[in-house]
């Protein structure tokens, strides 16, 4: 039974991923996230109570996935962004997630605030002994500043492609925001990183363009 609700909980968050990130919380409907999820509208009540309810644990589900798979800054902070930017590109529905929840929750109200900025504190801290900094203003926001560089390219793919995508070849636009954003990070974290000396050969050959 309990393997049951489980796995009925992982198809309504999933199911619910989809229409909240291409609907936002208002146009949304539980009717349609249940049809998807294979499952008994009711079922999403009793499990989320609402549909905001849904939506705070679809976004809670997404954000632990990215902490998942990218943990916190270590001593290459330029790999770190970068797999911040390749879970983005890959994942996009949590940048859609965060951009209806701006909407849809006006500040100060944040699905799972308090743990959310319990988390960011975590990322925070390391950031700021890898930079040698204090933990306070200045790390916390070169941390907002390397996820923006991280995310903003596939939060609006289309100012990638306006901006960048007439100055490299076709079919590359990905990978040279990637490359360029990697080198930012590094130049921001202190220009030593491994992950912007690699770059640097792909750097020259974008200018050479």
């Amino acid at each position: 039974m309990a393997r049951d609700t489980a796995v009925t909980r992982q198809k309504l968050l999933g199911a619910a991923r989809q229409e909240f990130a291409a609907l936002g919380v208002a146009g949304a409907r539980v009717d349609r996230i249940a049809e998807l999820a294979g499952v008994n509208k009711e079922r999403v009540y009793g499990h989320f109570g609402s549909k905001d309810g849904l939506f705070a644990a679809t976004v809670g589900a997404a954000m632990d996935e990215l902490t998942e798979a990218v943990g916190t800054p270590g001593d290459d902070v330029a790999q770190w962004v970068g797999s911040v930017y390749d879970f983005h590109r890959e994942r996009p529905e949590l940048l859609r997630l965060l951009l209806w929840e701006a909407l849809h929750h006006p500040e100060p109200d944040v699905v799972g605030e308090q743990d959310r900025a319990a988390g960011y504190s975590l990322k925070v801290d390391a950031l700021a002994e890898r930079l040698g900094l204090a933990p306070g203003p200045e790390a916390a926001v070169t941390l907002l500043s390397l996820i923006g560089l991280a995310a903003w390219p596939s939060a609006v793919p289309q100012l990638s492609r306006l901006i960048v995508g007439s100055h490299v070849a076709e079919g590359e636009l990905g990978s040279v925001v990637r490359d360029c954003v990697v080198q930012l990070a590094g130049r921001m974290a202190g220009g030593g990183s491994a992950s912007e000396r690699a770059g640097s050969g792909h750097e020259t050959a974008v200018a050479d363009r």
